[in-house]
């Protein structure tokens, strides 16, 4: 293979730069639950980020450069590709790899993508491919996209004997299943359903986000034992399908559906998608639980009682509901409509839990009103319901200031709520500081929740703390629409955030943390 000097180099500087940056796109892979498409648009968030769009065009520039026979000018791409893009470190703060089964595979296919094209290019002569390797090293979000694609009907089939064990078990514990999806509150009414219900009966809960079909498995396989009397079933979703296979082999006997909201839409396109997928748990299904403040899923409701389903419609708002949860500053009020209580019960229980979504306590108590836990016992154990992690969770900071934690999982809804829940704990004369790094995964409607999130909070709050670049114009945008000069400071990570709030927030004051992304977010 002939050649100078300077391709030569070329070529070993890009299969170096192609390496740095393949550490950085397969962390972003492995955040993004290793979905094809999902490294290029991230990538695309990064390179037209401030200096980084000067930094890309200077890679693009030598790539050119050298496909057009100026070999020196390919490495000023590669070094833009080593170094950038700017802020996304090779290590990162908050989700550094791991280098499991799964990402080894992916990253040597990865490798093997570009040692092929590199081999095949180099039949045309060392010019050509240190060409190629520098376009690939440009490249390398996309080659991680592709190998993902690749590697998906791969994993599927090895998941597939952990699925069928899981599904044998499943089936030879047979306990009642409980299923639980939303665009949000999945978690937390999982947490409520398997308080309230323990104590009647041996329950089993799938651990922390164990909601895909993988995560199902694993957890049947390492949880489930022998008596097992409930399982509780979180189940996510990206798209549809995802449910309905998952109730396949986790077949549940009651479905619940927590809310219907833009949570996804960047994925799923709109709203009556995203609906249309959560319905997909009532199929197998006798009983639905449905939260009807949602107003998708009163259509739903109205569907599954007409198929002869039992539904136990939830509110925070209609007092006729089945059951009704009315939050009073914090005081919650439990109602259960007539033909669900016994004859002297009209209000279940009043309980003081703070942060508490109504709406998914009051599917909770749905829940274990169905499968029979006495309404005495339910009002008992409402009492010390568990606040779940990072969801509008209160505690006091070091400094003695009041820390308001919903850094899990925000949506529209439930921020506007956290801000309720700051103004109710806010005294006079004290501040309240909001941070936040907005929220994601909105669509279209991104940029316009952020600014009417900015605004009320701007209006709510004496400061507002702005993180990372991600949703900074829209948050910028809203707060100054607040109209109530809140204070707005503007920092590049959730670390100098809290050592700001350290310094500035003392007994008194109220914190809330409204969200929190992981670093490959920009």
């Amino acid at each position: 293979m002939k050649g100078t000097t300077f391709e030569a180099i070329l070529l070993a500087a890009s299969l170096i730069a192609a390496v740095l940056s393949g550490i950085r796109w397969l962390r972003v892979a492995q955040r993004e639950h290793y979905l094809a498409g999902s490294v290029v648009r991230f990538a695309r968030r990064w390179w037209s980020l401030g200096p980084n769009r000067v930094l890309g065009a200077a890679a693009v520039a030598g790539l050119v450069a050298a496909a057009l026979g100026v070999t020196p000018a390919g490495l000023v791409a590669a070094a833009a590709v080593a170094c950038g893009p700017f802020g996304f470190g090779l290590r990162g703060r908050t989700a550094r790899l791991a280098w499991t089964r799964r990402l080894k595979l992916l990253a040597a296919v990865a490798a093997t993508i570009v040692a092929v094209l590199v081999g095949l290019a180099s039949l045309g002569g060392l010019e050509v491919a240190a060409a190629a390797a520098t376009l690939l090293a440009v490249g390398v979000p996309l080659v991680v996209d592709a190998a993902l694609a690749i590697t998906a009907p791969l994993e599927r089939r090895l998941a597939r004997r952990f699925v069928t064990r899981a599904s044998a078990k499943l089936q030879s514990i047979h306990p009642t299943v409980v299923a639980i999806t939303g665009s949000y509150g999945k978690t937390s009414t999982k947490g409520y359903v398997t308080h309230l219900l323990t104590g009647s009966f041996s329950v089993v809960p799938t651990p922390a986000s164990f909601n895909n079909r993988t995560g199902l498995a694993r957890a049947i396989n390492e949880n489930l034992a022998p008596g097992t009397e409930i399982f509780v079933a979180e189940m996510g979703t990206y798209g549809p399908g995802e449910i309905a296979e998952m109730c396949e082999w986790v077949v549940p006997d009651i479905a619940v559906i927590t809310a219907v909201g833009p949570v996804h839409l960047e994925r799923m396109g709109s709203e009556q998608r995203i609906a249309r997928a959560k319905a997909e748990i009532l199929r197998p299904a006798t009983v639905a639980v449905l939260n009807v403040d949602s107003q998708w899923l009163i259509p739903v409701a109205d569907a599954a009682e007409a198929q002869g389903k039992r539904v136990w419609r939830c509110s925070a708002r209609d007092r006729y509901a089945d059951v009704c949860v009315l939050d009073r500053d914090g005081r919650l009020q439990v109602f259960v409509a007539e033909e669900h209580r016994s004859e002297e019960t009209v209000a279940l229980a009043r309980v003081e839990l703070p942060g508490a979504p109504a709406t998914n306590v009051a599917c909770a108590v749905a829940v274990a009103l169905e499968l029979g836990v006495p309404p005495e016992m339910i009002a008992r154990r409402l009492i010390d319901l568990p606040v779940a992690p990072h969801r509008r969770q209160v505690t006091t900071g070091q400094t003695g200031a009041t820390i308001i934690d919903d850094t899990y999982n925000s949506n529209p809804a439930g921020a506007i709520a956290a801000l309720g829940l700051l103004a109710r704990l806010t005294t006079d004369g004290n501040r309240s500081i909001v941070v936040t790094p907005g929220m994601v995964e909105l669509g279209d409607r991104q940029d316009a929740e952020n600014a009417r999130f900015a605004q009320e909070a701007a209006h709510t709050a004496t400061d507002l703390v702005i993180v990372g670049h991600t949703n900074a114009a829209g948050l910028l945008a809203g707060a100054r629409q607040g109209g109530s000069g809140a204070d707005v400071l503007r920092v590049t990570t959730r670390d100098r955030a809290v050592a700001w709030v350290t310094e500035q927030a003392g007994p008194g004051d109220v914190v809330l943390y409204e969200n929190d992304l992981p670093d490959h977010f920009p």
